[in-house]
């Protein structure tokens, strides 16, 4: 076992080594044209970004920044090789990910490990880990300065983690976990959505006997955690200082910031007190609870950042977050507008009335003062699952487009699942999907034509299926940069690779299967995108 892990070891910084030489010579030397040019300047300023923000990212793309010396000419380059190293780390954890479910396959049937055994083990992490070194989205993400790359790796190195604790029974990984993921809150909250299977993880290793409602409840029970990080630390704790400081400096006259300073001191003190009980009382599961709580909040305190450099009113200030009230409106993305998940309007429903909901402060003077209310639209024609919601008339034209409707004709719930199957799940996810572990067509976005953008294998009888003959295809396809055919072989080895774990392992089929349905069809149910002509937001797992 020791050689195993000696093998195992070396052969992960080997992949490290040659995945960073990979990305590093195709890194972009200055910028791309969309959030990294921000996200560069920001950094190198130490600035404030576009809502929710990005402090720690902006933090160590500062500390990568210092590489350029007095030539600034080289700033963009340096912080660009932040996701250089960290995609490159994203695989090597990866592949240690993939071995560790490997080796309990092959524990299942001996005991010590043959040398085919392990070069077994260390060809499937290889096979896995280049895989996705090579993936499309993956690759694109890796060589520009954006928060896809660091927030994939806090990712992989979770999931590695509890691997290493069901390996090892050490709550210290849990801990570890716990940091981990309140640290990547300041990048990306990716990581978040690795709590589900985590849950599952646990319940089986705690469980001898695992039955369908137990992993059921461990699985909602994770769902609950990620709620309770997403809206109780990320969102309520930040609420509940600004409404103290509110109370302070309105009714007080105190400066800002004095009441959230006193609420986080209460916070922390009460804190320090129950862990102080769950010591005392030998509590260890309360304890355990209570520090992977605290350590959450630790990594989140990165946020003190945007409200300190907010205040000394960078170039860069966007939203202005320089009070405990503004921070609030800024991390609940204020400016964004607000989406149906369950219950909400067509796109051509009408407003019949509006509730109001809050109100809206800004900074004046030494006082908070109100500058608006906040409402909720009544619409008159409500569904369920709506998916065709955007009143915006590209939006508007774009939908009846796309579900072949009529100028005065409003979708049906069954055509609203329709688009929600077709667009938001077919267009742009499966798509991308494609593109990385089957085949892609070229390098356009594409807008649904048979010749821009699609996902093709290679296989000309498959791709005719939905393209039409392939036999005569241009040269402004064939002859394309972008034109990748993988004939679906790493698509086919991920069928055979997870079918495969099923028939050994369920359990460990069940915990990726989770992993991946939360990191990609969970996103796309929960973000609820409208049409997006010129690029998406969405990222495949």
């Amino acid at each position: 076992m020791k050689k195993f892990n000696r093998i195992n070891t070396i052969s992960g910084f080997v992949i490290f080594f040659f995945a960073t030489i990979v990305y590093w010579l195709c890194m972009e030397p200055t910028l791309s044209f969309w959030d990294c040019g921000e996200f560069i300047a920001a950094a190198f300023k130490l600035e404030v970004g576009h809502q929710p923000g990005a402090p720690l990212f902006l933090m160590i793309g500062k500390l990568f920044s210092l590489l350029a010396g007095n030539n600034t000419a080289k700033i963009a380059y340096w912080v660009n090789f932040v996701s250089v190293i960290s995609s490159a780390a994203t695989v090597l954890f990866l592949f240690w990910s993939i071995n560790a479910i490997a080796l309990k396959i092959v524990k299942r049937t001996t005991e010590n490990l043959s040398a085919l055994n392990s070069w077994s083990i260390i060809a499937a992490g290889t096979v896995g880990a280049l895989a996705y070194t090579f993936s499309d989205t993956f690759w694109f993400s890796a060589v520009e300065a954006e928060v896809y790359a660091i927030s994939t790796l806090c990712t992989a190195i979770v999931f590695w983690a509890i691997l290493k604790w069901e390996e090892q029974m050490n709550d210290r990984w849990l801990l570890f976990i716990a940091l981990v993921i309140g640290l990547s809150i300041g990048m990306h909250l990716l990581s978040l959505l690795v709590i589900p299977a985590i849950s599952l993880v646990y319940y089986f290793r705690k469980t001898n006997q695992p039955t369908f409602w137990g992993t059921t409840k461990a699985f909602l029970i994770g769902c609950f955690l990620l709620g309770i990080v997403q809206f109780g630390v990320i969102q309520y704790v930040v609420l509940f200082a600004a409404k103290t400081d509110l109370l302070f400096v309105n009714s007080f006259g105190m400066d800002f910031g004095t009441g959230a300073l006193l609420f986080l001191l209460v916070l922390f003190a009460g804190f320090g007190y129950a862990i102080y009980y769950s010591i005392k009382k030998k509590l260890y599961r309360l304890n355990l609870g209570l520090l992977c709580f605290a350590l959450v909040l630790f990594g989140f305190s990165s946020y003190f950042m945007i409200i300190i450099r907010s205040n000394a009113k960078p170039n860069i200030n966007l939203s202005s977050p320089d009070t405990p009230m503004s921070l609030y409106g800024y991390l609940s993305r204020e400016q964004y507008e607000e989406k149906p998940l369950l219950y909400g309007q067509f796109f051509d429903s009408k407003v019949v009335d509006s509730k109001e909901t809050g109100l809206t402060y800004r900074k004046e003077g030494n006082k908070y003062e109100i500058n608006g209310k906040t409402y909720k639209a009544i619409y008159d024609n409500n569904t369920f699952f709506p998916r065709t919601y955007s009143d915006k008339q590209p939006h508007i034209d774009f939908y009846k487009s796309w579900m072949g409707l009529g100028d005065e004709q409003t979708p049906t719930f069954w055509q609203n699942v329709g688009f929600f199957n077709s667009y938001q799940m077919g267009f742009m996810y499966w798509r991308y999907f494609s593109w990385n572990f089957i085949g892609r067509q070229n390098d356009e976005q594409g807008q649904g034509a048979i010749h821009q953008g699609n996902w093709v294998s290679g296989i000309k009888p498959i791709d005719a299926l939905h393209l039409g003959n392939q036999s005569k295809l241009p040269e402004s396809i064939t002859k394309n940069a972008g034109n990748n055919l993988f004939y679906g072989l790493p698509f086919i080895l991920g069928l055979l690779g997870i079918g495969y774990l099923f028939r050994k392992n369920r359990k460990d089929a069940l915990v990726v299967a989770t992993l991946f349905f939360c990191t990609g069809i969970a996103i796309i149910l929960y973000i609820n995108q409208d049409p997006c002509r010129l690029e998406s937001a969405i990222m495949p797992m």
